[in-house]
């Protein structure tokens, strides 16, 4: 069902037109006349007609059970006093979605919630095509959330292949979920204004492992760069010996001197140097 415009004429007008068969009624009516009773039929006809619209509000109208169209223009209007009058809210909404437990594409357990604006810019969709537009929103809603959770590994650590996590991608998250929601509430006439994660977690029985094994990274990676820098910097060490001539080592002595260097340099505690009173090889 596609959304038709109803052309309303001023209410004005006929609300004047209504005033003046109430006043000539009780005219009537004061010398006795039948036809006072008539006219306040008539100018209650009339009333019944009668609608405001407020900004960014819609009414729908219907006759005898067929969808007529939707008066979309503000103010006091008038329409057939025969149509049955529906009105619904075009204005902007907030759905502030509850916290999803699911499963990411890995299977790991995890916290997820979104938070969506949206809008009715189909009236006749959402009046006719589905029962109750706002629950349809806040349960399709839900299930985009889940879907978005399953396609995705909560980041890198999970699945290193993939290019979009959900902790990492936040940008294209939130467009592939706007995209999701806009495809699942065609049907409502509603249109998404935006739509953002709110909130991402692992779940409470894994978040202690996945901390751990967080910190388990961040120190291998930390490492690793305390490692390259301290080979290069017994790399840079021979060499200056060499080239200025200081010290000449065999290949026993520079290993033994690499093995000091490194221990010095990637050790977690400060070393307390031992001094050779000696020659170099005693």
């Amino acid at each position: 069902m596609e959304e038709k415009k109803l052309n309303a004429v001023s209410g004005y007008v006929y609300v004047l037109i209504a005033i003046v068969c109430f006043g000539v009624a009780v005219l009537f009516i004061s010398y006795g006349s039948p036809l006072g009773g008539l006219l306040f039929v008539v100018a209650g006809f009339i009333l019944k007609g009668i609608v405001v619209i407020y900004p960014n509000e819609g009414m729908a109208a219907t006759f005898f059970g067929d969808y007529v169209g939707t008066i979309k223009e503000t103010g006091l209007r008038w329409v057939n006093p025969l149509y049955s009058k529906t009105k619904i809210s075009l204005r902007a909404r907030n759905l502030n979605g509850q916290t999803l437990k699911v499963n990411d594409k890995m299977g790991n357990p995890v916290e997820i919630a979104a938070v969506v604006v949206w809008q009715v810019k189909d009236t006749s969709r959402a009046l006719f095509d589905v029962d109750n537009y706002v629950n349809f929103v806040q349960i399709q809603s839900e299930a985009a959330v889940r879907k978005l959770a399953n396609s995705y590994p909560y980041d890198h650590m999970e699945d290193e292949t993939s290019e979009v996590t959900l902790r990492d991608s936040t940008g294209q998250i939130n467009v592939f979920l706007e995209e999701e929601l806009n495809e699942r509430l065609a049907r409502a006439g509603v249109d998404i204004i935006e739509a953002r994660v709110s909130h991402l977690a692992y779940s409470s029985e894994i978040a202690g492992a996945m901390l751990q094994r967080q910190q388990a990274s961040a120190m291998i990676a930390a490492r690793r760069l305390i490692v390259e820098g301290a080979v290069g910097m017994v790399e840079m060490a021979l060499e200056r010996l060499e080239k200025n001539g200081v010290v000449a080592l065999d290949e026993e002595r520079k290993a033994a001197m690499v093995s000091n260097l490194l221990v010095v340099l990637c050790g977690e505690k400060s070393v307390s140097p031992v001094v050779n009173a000696g020659t170099l090889y005693a």
